[in-house]
């Protein structure tokens, strides 16, 4: 008798292998305001990425095309907001992570765009590494690079009103005592620009910066 081919049949297997999320804590990915930003040196340490220069822009064809109007006292110019409110993203972390967290959030800010210049990062408890290397050398040194503006600043709590506006502030609520979180939130809400992330225990962030974060 002739042989009947068998049909082939398709496993479950072959359909290829499926993601299972990574445990442990995972930190939304912070929302730096869309857009390229000019290159700048990378922060101590870290190789940074190329990042191209920003496109010129250029006046809308409609705007130049526009006809004036009949004679007349001119309209009044709309308002202009003194200030803009940041956005402000928290990411829930334990005292001992809230540093890592703060670090992963400004990879994620530099990988997407933000020039290293454009961040400013506060600490509560212990100092950022980083601060405690650069101040070793003294404060002046330690101020420079804080006014030259071209690399990511890491300031403790207690010296950061002395630090200018940044497009985007993140805090590290990594311990110190609760009067200097309630201080350094809203100082931190002040210096920020466009984006405010703040690392640490929800219950406590949000006791000083409302119910809205």
């Amino acid at each position: 008798m002739p042989l009947i081919p068998e049909e082939p049949q398709i496993h479950e297997s072959a359909q290829g292998p499926r993601v299972t999320p990574a445990s442990g804590r995972t930190a939304p990915t912070p929302r730096p305001v869309p857009g390229p930003r000019p290159a700048a040196p990378p922060r101590p340490g870290r190789p940074g990425p190329h990042r191209p220069t920003p496109p010129v822009q250029r006046a809308s064809h409609d705007t130049a095309a526009a006809k004036p109007g009949p004679s007349g006292p001119a309209a009044p110019a709309s308002p202009v907001a003194a200030s803009v409110t940041p956005q402000i993203q928290l990411i829930p972390a334990s005292v001992d992570g809230a540093l890592d967290a703060a670090e992963e959030a400004v990879d994620l800010l530099l990988e997407s765009g933000r020039a290293p210049g454009d961040v400013l990062v506060i600490t509560t408890g212990e100092q950022h590494p980083w601060a405690a290397h650069e101040l070793s050398f003294g404060e002046a040194s330690y101020w420079a690079q804080h006014d030259a503006g071209d690399d990511v600043f890491y300031a403790d709590a207690s010296v950061a009103s002395r630090a200018t506006t940044r497009p985007v502030v993140v805090v590290a609520v990594n311990g110190g005592p609760a009067a200097v979180a309630a201080t350094a939130l809203p100082l931190a809400h002040a210096r920020a620009g466009a984006l405010l992330i703040v690392c640490g225990d929800p219950q406590q962030i949000n006791s000083v910066l409302g119910a809205g974060v």
